[in-house]
């Protein structure tokens, strides 16, 4: 990432940096957001209303208006089944579950918690609403995951999956988003609300075992025979979240050689190494983030980690981290040669801004490939009806079919990709990292950056608007331009902005969501000067189309 590093970043995080926890919980229950600034308001982006209670953008304001939006939703849709709801580490999560489950109860809605007040990983509520659902027509279940993914300490998230077990697409998100505005801004008062341990004994609220169901049913994902029968030594560093208590049920109910790095649990995340801003963030792709487990690599066959709600993966193997865009095109490469079960038009699915080395495997599969803008929720039908057997993100998200062929999740899952980094050493005799360099020497070696530059609101709408008639180069880096989209070719879709792809090369330009910059994603399968040029280029041709009249 071409970006300024942190002199902090990938060293303990010193005292400085720790949140005050009391303080962001007095912060969450005292203060009002103002529904009249824009910042403040209920925003769901592509993974859900998230934000900070000091910046009043994530309150038990928000979370009461969402959920009574969601109450709302349900009983228009006739959704009548269970809401399962499972929250992860950080600090805001429980008193978000807190605020979430006094109004679901007031609502009357079937509410199902962890057992025990255990975190939830975010697979294992999309698996539970999924399980649920399996034959149903009626009765379907939901659910809520509160969450900020792997966002700072001070962050707190809230997300709805609908009865598909998906993130909620943007047609069902915009309409809750709207809905809790409104509320907001006529102070709650449509919003049903009982006392929380009158909401913890309602005969709506019941436990559910979250962690014995989606455990029990792992074996249906991974061959933990061979892993077992290969003497496979594994690593895990759960980074302190959800599914920290998960990874020994696993290892004993499988009887596996897995050791948990840590079992801690810290809502400071004192215990991670800074990444490469300065900020402390759970981001197992990160390799500021993961110096802990880089640190022990040595000693395992393979190690992993996952992020906050266990959605993301990180694999680590005695030559390192994997980039996600590396360990994703060696997982496609395994699972689509080792699932005979698996039909032979189950497509693959992957970002418009993953790497194009995925390309190369599809076709060398002889598998159709199905790109999508950014976002999870492009996956989800696939994978439900099981036309997609794989659908991933560069950013180390991914999901993938049961060994059968039918729906594992259609949500993220870091659990299980992270256990199949075991099984492809077991089944091949060579880690991830090591097949990583073969596809290299096959396929070409990609090489990959990312730049960020600032951009007004009306540049990032322009942006955002581009059209392929707007590029007026005929050539990228040196070769001839084969294609420019504004709509991911797999389904259609706008991709909020363009990609442009060569020969031996690709860059996409997209506005963020959140701050007054634009991304640029580059690619080359020559050499690092080749690179540069794309980026280069790539800018140029962003900012003339930004500054055409």
């Amino acid at each position: 990432m071409s970006t300024t590093i942190s002199p902090l970043a990938g060293k303990p995080a010193p005292q400085s940096l720790l949140v005050d926890v009391p303080k962001l919980l007095a912060a969450y229950a005292d203060l009002r957001p103002d529904p009249a600034v824009p910042a403040q308001r209920v925003a769901f982006g592509t993974s859900g209303h998230r934000g900070s209670s000091f910046a009043r953008s994530f309150n038990a304001w928000h979370v009461l208006a969402i959920s009574q939006a969601i109450c709302e939703y349900r009983k228009n849709k006739g959704i009548d089944g269970p809401l399962y709801i499972g929250f992860d580490t950080h600090a805001l999560s429980q008193p978000a579950f807190e605020s979430a489950l006094e109004v679901l109860a007031a609502n009357g809605v079937e509410t199902r918690i962890a057992k025990g007040g255990e975190f939830t990983p975010t697979p294992a509520v999309s698996h539970a609403i999924l399980t649920h659902n399996r034959g149903r027509s009626s009765g379907l279940a939901d659910g809520i995951v509160i969450t900020p993914s792997h966002n700072p300490p001070d962050n707190g998230g809230f997300k709805y999956n609908p009865p598909n077990g998906g993130p909620a697409d943007t047609d069902i998100t915009g309409g809750i988003q709207d809905r809790a505005n409104a509320l907001l801004r006529d102070g709650l008062k449509a919003v049903r609300r009982t006392p929380f341990a009158q909401a913890r004994r309602a005969a709506t609220t019941r436990e559910h075992d979250f962690l014995d169901a989606y455990v029990s049913d792992l074996g249906h994902m991974i061959d933990f025979d061979a892993i077992r029968g290969a003497g496979i030594h594994m690593g895990v560093d759960p980074l302190g979240g959800a599914g920290v208590h998960y990874w020994a049920p696993i290892a004993e109910r499988y009887r596996l050689d897995l050791t948990v790095i840590s079992a801690e649990v810290d809502p400071t995340f004192r215990f991670m190494t800074v990444d490469w801003d300065g900020k402390i963030r759970m981001d197992p792709s990160s390799s500021y983030a993961m110096q802990r487990l880089i640190g022990v690599k040595d000693r395992y066959d393979v190690a992993f980690a996952c992020d906050t709600d266990h959605d993301r993966h990180g694999i680590v193997t005695r030559s390192g981290l994997l980039v996600p865009n590396h360990y994703l095109a060696v997982l496609i490469d395994y699972l689509f040669q080792q699932r005979p079960q698996w039909t032979r038009t189950a497509a693959i699915g992957k970002t418009v801004v993953s790497t194009a080395l995925i390309d190369r495997v599809a076709k060398r599969l002889g598998r159709k490939l199905y790109e999508v803008p950014v976002g999870f929720k492009w996956f989800v039908d696939g994978l439900f009806d099981g036309a997609l057997g794989f659908g991933g993100e560069e950013s180390a998200g991914a999901s993938f079919l049961r060994r059968d062929g039918t729906v594992w999740t259609t949500d993220k899952d870091g659990i299980v990709p992270a256990l199949l980094s075991a099984e492809i050493t077991a089944r091949s005799g060579r880690d991830p990292g090591e097949l990583y360099r073969d596809l290299a020497r096959e396929l070409g070696e990609p090489l990959a950056d990312r730049v960020e530059a600032p951009a007004t609101a009306e540049q990032k709408t322009r942006l955002a608007k581009l059209s392929p008639q707007q590029v007026q180069s005929t050539e990228l880096a040196g070769e001839k331009i084969a294609s420019v989209l504004d709509h991911a070719p797999g389904n259609n879709a706008a991709i909020g902005g363009i990609k442009v792809t060569s020969a031996s090369g690709w860059f996409a330009a997209r506005p963020s969501g959140t701050e007054d910059i634009y991304k640029i994603y580059a690619e080359s399968f020559k050499d690092q000067a080749h690179l540069q040029s794309i980026l280069q280029e790539a800018q140029s041709i962003v900012d003339t189309a930004l500054t055409a009249r």
